[in-house]
């Protein structure tokens, strides 16, 4: 069986990506995916790349280096606000601080887009994944969702900015979507539907 490790430890991204490559298949062989924490890999890795597809590619072979026989995908993600200038772009997960909960995050974008009309709220979320394969070579593919910054949080299913990133062809925010209707449209979605297409044709 072959494996894909998934540089991550985050339960709620786990359980996404491995719905999207269920039953993935790769030189006839079923594959398993596992997380970093499955894998038995623990290490820092400093993410000091000035795009979504720099850090993505550092994860990956960072995660790649201890793991040598196993396909190893990471992930970059962020949200991007035009009229701030793309912040929090690539600094999402770090703005105002790691351990500042996402509320306050939240809150504070709100803010900032105070007085600011709807059609200057334009927004979207980007999803960059590395693939780095047990021979070295490493490709990458980049998903986006277009949006606007909502007025207010709303919704519980989603995590991160997604209560305030309003998604106009659906009506409401990404937090209110359903599993379903969120892996279809997010950014991590079509991102991950373009690896499995690379793996499943190209490896």
């Amino acid at each position: 069986m072959q494996r894909i490790i998934f540089a991550t430890g985050n339960q709620g991204k786990m359980r996404e990506i491995r719905r999207i490559l269920e039953n993935l298949t790769i030189k006839g062989e079923l594959t398993q995916i596992l997380s970093m924490k499955d894998a038995g890999i623990d290490i820092d890795i400093e993410e000091n790349g000035t795009t979504f597809e720099e850090n993505a590619v550092i994860k990956a072979k960072a995660v790649g280096a201890e793991a040598k026989d196993a396909i190893v995908l990471a992930d970059d993600s962020g949200l991007v606000i035009d009229h701030l200038n793309g912040e929090p772009g690539i600094y999402s997960a770090r703005y105002m601080g790691e351990d500042t909960s996402y509320r306050i995050k939240n809150a504070s974008l709100i803010e900032r887009l105070s007085g600011v009309e709807d059609e200057k709220r334009t927004a979207r979320f980007v999803c960059a994944i590395a693939a780095a394969m047990p021979d070295g070579t490493v490709f990458t593919e980049t998903g986006t969702i277009e949006g606007r910054i909502g007025y207010e949080e709303k919704g519980e299913n989603g995590f991160g900015y997604d209560p305030i990133f309003y998604v106009p062809e659906y009506g409401k925010t990404t937090a209110e979507l359903t599993e379903d209707e969120k892996n279809e449209v997010s950014h991590r979605g079509k991102a991950l539907r373009a690896v499995r297409k690379r793996l499943e044709e190209n490896v």
